[in-house]
């Protein structure tokens, strides 16, 4: 708790260069050990080594403890057989080879493509991990068309079409845009699952939108 207000202080601030000194392989172990202490079940924590991993060299005091930089970025829980759990994490450091405090925390709008192949499991058939996300998905997304509905419905006829006319044009747009990703599928991707992946990754974000 008493790293919480460095933290939220930490996200609001801009963004740094990629990093990727030692502190990256610290705070995986770091999350591990917690992981394993915690009786978590993972199959491995990853990170992604992307522009989104970032330190800050914060070299201050937080209460008594000194806490040198501050580590932050996307990664996953891997699971066994199973939708990886995509996440961004914090990780704060007394120096970049000591960890002090690890948290996971959302991550919005995290590519469901990555959610099937990170299991080697489901990397050797991901089709069904894709379909369960898509189930998903869509169930999300058609409650709260119906709560939408609802208030659109109590507005009268016009905002009923207005409901409907904005449905329609959405999927329209879902539906060109991943046969455009269907035709980009990288290397080692089934096009259809990508194109798949891509609807998972619209549903969702529609249904934020809708909320």
């Amino acid at each position: 708790m008493r790293y919480a207000a460095l933290v939220f202080c930490f996200l609001s601030c801009h963004a740094f260069a990629q990093y990727s000194g030692p502190a990256v392989q610290a705070c995986i172990d770091y999350a591990k050990k917690e992981q394993k202490a915690g009786g978590g079940s993972a199959r491995d924590i990853v990170f992604e080594r992307d522009q989104s991993l970032q330190l800050e060299r914060y070299t201050r005091k937080l209460g008594s403890q000194f806490v040198a930089s501050i580590l932050t970025g996307n990664g996953a829980v891997v699971l066994d057989s199973a939708p990886s759990a995509e996440l961004a994490f914090i990780c704060l450091l007394e120096n970049e080879k000591k960890p002090l405090f690890f948290e996971w925390m959302p991550r919005p709008f995290a590519p469901a493509a990555a959610q099937c192949l990170r299991s080697p499991e489901l990397q050797k058939s991901p089709r069904a991990c894709y379909e369960l996300l898509h189930r998903v998905a869509d169930q999300d997304l058609t409650l709260v068309y119906a709560q939408r509905f609802q208030e659109a419905n109590e507005r009268g006829d016009a905002a009923v079409a207005a409901f409907r006319k904005s449905n329609d044009e959405w999927k329209q747009y879902a539906d060109a845009e991943c046969a455009r990703r269907r035709g980009i599928a990288p290397a080692g991707i089934a096009p259809d699952d990508y194109a798949l992946a891509c609807h998972v990754d619209l549903i969702r974000r529609r249904a934020q939108d809708m909320k």
